[in-house]
């Protein structure tokens, strides 16, 4: 701890009337300084005294740090002192932790805090290359990087929901000071932490389903008109189809209205989801539009097999389990070769399953 810190205590005792934070109090007083923690408790102090039984003090150098050196911003704050578990660790547990470096998860990231002979830095990676080596990953120190990062996924697709559970991997961003690493982790996931500052304080702005479609206008304004009065049972179906953790990190928070909430879980994650995102709206639209349609009665003539087949095929679609199901793995409904065996056996030439039009008037 360098004699900054020191210096800092004593122009906030003299000019602000005292310290009192996380087991540290200094303060003025006649007859000189006082000084406690809840190992040392000293009194009538000189300035040369409390610059000695203040230098090398963990308290000193904690309260300078969350004063002077951590981001201001309350979120950002809170964040940080959640991350070191500030809120159930005394400081002498947290600087033993900080020493080897301790961990949290984040969604899909790995975030760690450790404290050196430069005080606290942080690290942030992919949740599964915990375990990596930091050589075997491309090291970042710049948060503009997780821009980047956070737009396409492993197969270098365009990720448009920056909390589905797609996050690429094979990076790292090391030694990063607390400003910094807070924005590469909001670049990464944009409003989390201020989000999950505000339910934390109680302060969420949650705009459920009805409040928000109401709210569209334009090509999205079509969306609305989904509302019946029948229920909402497709907005159950929404919810499950775009708003559990297979999809996103994010907690779902908002329901059909403030009185209704939907049957669907809510999700895991550890910060929330304030209201029906792009995606979910992008999806609803398209939606809207099918759910309009009429139905009919179509007859197909399948082996109990093939029934079989097409609900496997749906599933591994909906679960994105297709790409692991490999060409040999022909006992396997959504297996490729079988898919293709099907498709040979029962569309025609024009795409209809068994020869049935879809308009049979077209």
């Amino acid at each position: 701890m360098t004699a900054t810190a020191v210096d800092a205590l004593l122009e906030a005792v003299d000019d602000g009337g005292g310290v009192a934070f996380d087991g540290l109090e200094a303060s003025a007083a006649e007859d000189g300084y006082a000084f406690s923690t809840p190992d040392t408790d000293e009194r009538g102090l000189s300035d040369a005294d409390l610059r000695s039984v203040a230098a090398n003090d963990i308290y000193v150098d904690n309260w300078y740090f969350w004063h002077a050196v951590a981001p201001q911003n309350d979120a950002e704050w809170a964040f940080l002192r959640w991350l070191e578990g500030a809120d159930e660790r005394t400081v002498e547990e947290r600087y033993e932790a900080l020493r080897e470096g301790y961990s949290r998860s984040w969604g899909q990231l790995r975030l760690t805090a450790h404290r050196d002979d430069d005080g606290r830095r942080y690290e942030l990676r992919h949740a599964d290359d915990a375990d990596r080596d930091r050589e075997a990953l491309q090291s970042h120190d710049d948060s503009a990087a997780a821009r980047e990062i956070a737009k396409f996924d492993d197969r270098d697709r365009y990720r448009p929901l920056k909390t589905a559970p797609t996050l690429q991997r094979g990076w790292v961003f090391t030694d990063l000071s607390a400003p910094v690493f807070v924005r590469a982790v909001d670049f990464l996931y944009p409003a989390t932490v201020a989000n999950w500052y505000r339910e934390r304080e109680g302060d969420l702005d949650v705009t459920h389903w009805t409040e928000h479609t109401e709210r569209q206008t334009g090509i999205f304004g079509l969306v609305k008109t989904w509302n019946r009065g029948e229920g909402h049972d497709h907005v159950d179906r929404v919810a499950e189809a775009c708003c559990v953790d297979s999809q996103c990190v994010k907690r779902r928070e908002w329901d059909y209205d403030e009185d209704t909430d939907l049957d669907v879980p809510r999700g895991e994650g550890e910060f929330p989801c304030r209201e029906p995102c792009s995606v979910v709206l992008t999806a609803a639209r398209q939606w809207t539009k099918l759910e309009s349609e009429e139905p009919r009665t179509y007859e197909f003539e399948l082996t109990p097999s093939e029934k079989e087949q097409l609900e496997d095929i749906v599933d591994a679609v909906a679960d994105g389990e297709v790409e692991a199901i490999r060409e040999a793995d022909v006992y396997e409904g959504a297996n490729q070769y079988r898919a293709r065996y099907f498709r040979a056996k029962l569309f025609d030439e024009d795409g209809n399953l068994c020869g049935v039009p879809t308009d049979p008037e077209e």
